[in-house]
């Protein structure tokens, strides 16, 4: 393969596609959710992983699978807790069973925060998506996305 093989060409610009199509979802869902609610997407990302948290068996997340989660890095993760913890929308806790671990949760305060926020983030998912639709480039995309059914 060389770098002018069609083949490759292709998937670049695929690639180039996906890429663009992600940046302006996040760009219009950013400043909904700063607008509306002074939260990032990041932090909204972090507060509905950490809301579908629960008291049984697996139910709490260590810090790599939040950060794995939002897509951040662990030290990315620890800091945007930080954030939202001092805003007191998180709370740490130490794990009752084992003594080194640290488990975070979603305060009163921030469970509300997210479910006033979350018809913002959907609606500008929606317009986003339905902007992205109309260039052809990104059709193809926006189809795909729309045919995904994942399991929260």
């Amino acid at each position: 393969m060389t770098a002018t093989d069609p083949a490759l060409t292709a998937l670049s610009q695929g690639w180039c596609a996906l890429s663009l199509l992600h940046g302006r979802i996040e760009a219009h869902i950013e400043r909904a959710l700063q607008t509306k609610h002074d939260l990032s997407v990041r932090e909204y990302s972090l507060l509905d992983v950490l809301s579908r948290q629960h008291d049984g068996e697996g139910g709490h997340l260590q810090m790599k699978q939040v950060a794995d989660a939002v897509v951040l890095s662990q030290s990315a993760t620890t800091r945007l807790v930080t954030r939202l913890e001092d805003r007191g929308l998180l709370e740490r806790y130490l794990c009752p069973t084992d003594r080194r671990g640290i488990y975070t949760n979603v305060t009163e305060a921030g469970l509300r925060l997210l479910e006033e926020a979350r018809p913002t983030n959907d609606t500008a998912l929606r317009e986003a998506l339905d902007e992205a639709a109309r260039k052809p480039e990104l059709a193809p995309l926006v189809r795909a996305v729309e045919a995904l059914h994942v399991p929260a």
